[in-house]
């Protein structure tokens, strides 16, 4: 059924988008009124007000809108409201809140004994942690056994502090595990801080750049492109791709070279920092496009803000060292080392034969009816080494991403990088996502997020990827996957010694992207890397950075 109805969706988006393109002038421009017209001729009225299809509506306009497919315009020079009809309080008012509602509505509530007993509860205590199904914790227990996982991951477990720079963390965690392995290290983990200095570095000079590209297309500070761009210009989370980049072009270091310091571990006070200095510069380049200043005046303004930008973060970070020697005692108990070497060299002659970079492909799955499976997506503006890879996203049915990643597990001994929702339905505590974890059917008399389908909670804005960790097991039953073993750094004291378990139900509602290697995919999942790339706008649900801290 829900198969049919994602087809349907399909089916009603493409239409919408023809019916638009077909009535339209070859120069693709129309007036409010004209496309209001059209619509309404082709679906009549009313066809808009069923749920489903405003929202289809609203996706395809903005596809149009944004792909530059279709160009409104608005002659008159009326408002929106003004060309669909004025919108007053006299004739859109559908419910008001009287004295007498508010009497019935705590009628109703002091009329059951279960709400007073609730609110006792829940005014004194967490209202998730009093809601944990005691059934299912019980029956949880022996769940953190796993039948199939990778020896050697999490030592130690790692700390990302009051920072969010989980999707580092879980990155260089990954890299960790074949990389000790290989040179029989028993504990040992790659400087975190180091890839978080050269994405300060990187990620404000994409956005000055960025700045400068809205504005000689034509933005304004008003639109919402601008506006989403200027809201955060730097802060900490990120992607898998973003992590790459760096590696690829300033390599890796251990953390004993480049160690943690108060601002990694708590970087509010750096963001608001580098944010209030980034809009500043944003003022000056976006005057200087404006005023019709050449490239080179451009690039000159921008590098004489990068080295403010440098000088405020090596302040608050220290600054890596070009070289550093690295000793360690292999398996055999030799005394082994490497003199003078570059974090790069490291990466190249050391790391990626363990682990090449090179060989991940991101695999999403985003059930929404305009983000059809098999299609490949990008998201727009957003990066942080300019010459660097773009994000890239494969979209592809739940199925394959539970494949992909008991494959790398079991044929591969390889962990999985992967982002999620991280706090619905989960115990930190317990360390346990579970769909059942929280009875708030009887605490409250009605559930959350349950009765939504994952596509109608991202359109709904009420499920996006917010965290990333590692996948290093699961266990099955009877050939079939239960649970998964999840390696998160929020350090060893959290959940249970840092790790989580992670149900396969939880996993199909809330994993949005899963890293692997290529050659555990098929054929005609790894051709769609060959299609051209479609954009998400940078306000896209797949756009929110992971940064839970």
């Amino acid at each position: 059924m829900a198969r049919e109805s994602r087809v349907n969706g399909s089916q009603h988006f493409d239409r919408i988008k023809e019916i638009v393109l077909n009535r339209v002038e070859r120069n693709r421009t129309v007036t409010l009124a004209q496309l209001k017209r059209i619509l309404c001729l082709h679906f009549g009225r009313t066809y808009f007000r069923r749920r489903k299809y405003v929202d289809l509506l609203t996706h395809v306009i903005e596809y149009l809108l944004y792909t530059r497919k279709v160009i409104v315009v608005n002659p008159d020079g009326l408002n929106a409201e003004t060309v669909y009809g004025a919108v007053s309080y006299t004739t859109a008012v559908f419910n008001i809140i009287t004295k007498e509602m508010l009497s019935m509505f705590e009628q109703n509530f002091r009329s059951n004994p279960s709400n007073l007993l609730a609110q006792n509860i829940c005014t004194m205590y967490d209202p998730f942690k009093m809601s944990l199904s005691r059934q299912i914790v019980q029956e949880r227990q022996d769940h953190h056994y796993f039948c199939t996982k990778i020896e050697g991951s999490g030592v130690p477990i790692s700390s990302q502090k009051n920072s969010g720079r989980c999707w580092i963390f879980a990155c260089l965690n990954v890299i960790r595990v074949s990389f000790m392995k290989t040179y029989g290290i028993k504990q040992f983990e790659f400087s975190q801080a180091y890839v978080f200095f050269w994405d300060k570095i990187e990620r404000s000079n994409h956005f000055l750049n960025t700045i400068v590209l809205v504005t000689k297309n034509g933005l304004t500070l008003s639109s919402r492109i601008v506006t989403s761009l200027l809201k955060n210009p730097i802060e900490d989370g990120g992607y898998w791709t973003m992590a790459v980049n760096i590696i690829k072009k300033y390599g890796l270091m251990p953390k004993s070279h480049f160690p943690e310091c108060y601002s990694s571990e708590d970087s509010r006070e750096l963001n608001d920092i580098l944010n209030s200095k980034l809009r500043e510069f944003a003022i000056v380049l976006h005057d200087m496009v404006i005023r019709g200043a050449s490239n080179k005046q451009i690039k000159d303004e921008i590098e004489k803000d990068m080295i403010i930008v440098y000088r405020i973060v090596g302040i608050c970070l220290d600054i890596p060292k070009p070289t550093f020697n690295w000793y360690y005692r292999s398996s055999k108990n030799q005394q082994c080392s490497y003199q003078k070497i570059t974090p790069l060299q490291f990466y190249e002659s050391v790391v990626r034969p363990t682990y090449d970079l090179e060989n991940k492909v991101s695999l999403v799955s985003d059930p929404r009816a305009n983000n059809r499976f098999g299609q490949l997506y990008t998201l727009d503006l957003i990066g942080n080494v300019i010459e660097g890879s773009k994000v890239v996203y494969n979209n592809q049915p739940i199925e394959v991403l539970l494949e992909a990643c008991k494959n790398s597990i079991s044929k591969l001994n390889e962990p999985v990088w992967y982002s999620c929702e991280v706090n619905q339905k989960f115990s930190s505590e317990l360390g346990i996502e579970d769909l059942k974890i929280h009875d708030l059917e009887s605490m409250f008399g009605t559930d959350t997020s349950v009765t939504m389908t994952k596509s109608e909670r991202m359109l709904y804005h009420d499920s996006s990827p917010t965290h990333a960790m590692v996948l290093t097991g699961f266990h099955s039953e009877n050939d079939e996957i239960t649970r998964w073993r999840v390696e998160n750094s929020w350090g060893p004291n959290m959940h249970i010694r840092g790790h989580i378990m992670m149900t396969t139900e939880w996993f199909k509602e809330y994993v949005f992207e899963v890293v692997v290697d290529k050659k555990l995919l098929p054929k005609h999942v790894m051709d769609v890397f060959d299609q051209e790339m479609i954009k998400l706008p940078v306000w896209d649900q797949l756009g929110t950075i992971l940064f839970v801290k």
